[in-house]
């Protein structure tokens, strides 16, 4: 556990996070704005930039997650012909995601930190749910058929999860 990298507990500007699967620094002063933070792709508003930023990026990737994640959902659940009735994304702190019988498919917002192929084996997952509510072999028997290379995902959970938490 000691040699596992984690996560720092306050987000400076020049911490790295993962953003999509790929480490990003957090930069300061965009095209000389005050308060503007970068990471990636994205731009951020920060009322004070010299404070720890965790709060503010975290919202803002808990957005962008909420706004990527259940068309994600509606795909993969029209694809496999499976009925999802509601979609969340939430805080979850000891799970990716969840299926409840009423067909309510929750996930972590963290998500919008992994790569793709990640995100879309866990959404799989969790649609598989609506097939099987358990972790059985016939349950990992669908899985595998709708998504042949998730043993990779799982593998890049288990390497890069303590940075995800």
């Amino acid at each position: 556990m000691a040699a596992r990298p984690s996560r720092p507990k306050e987000w400076w500007i020049g911490t790295e996070i993962l953003f999509r699967g790929e480490p990003v620094k957090l930069e300061a002063g965009v095209n000389g704005e005050s308060g503007m933070i970068r990471f990636g792709s994205e731009v951020v508003k920060a009322t004070n930039p010299a404070a720890d930023l965790r709060p503010t990026i975290e919202r803002h990737l808990w957005r962008l997650a909420a706004n990527e994640l259940p068309p994600k959902v509606l795909e993969y659940a029209a694809l496999h012909q499976l009925p999802v009735r509601r979609i969340t994304v939430r805080n979850q702190r000891s799970r990716w995601g969840s299926c409840s019988r009423r067909g309510t498919i929750s996930l972590n917002w963290r998500l919008i930190q992994t790569p793709a192929f990640v995100r879309d084996y866990l959404v799989v997952h969790e649609i598989m749910h609506l097939k099987e509510m358990n972790h059985s072999s016939r349950f990992w028997r669908e899985v595998e058929r709708a998504c042949p290379d998730y043993e990779a995902a799982e593998q890049w959970l288990k390497r890069h999860s303590s940075l995800l938490r």
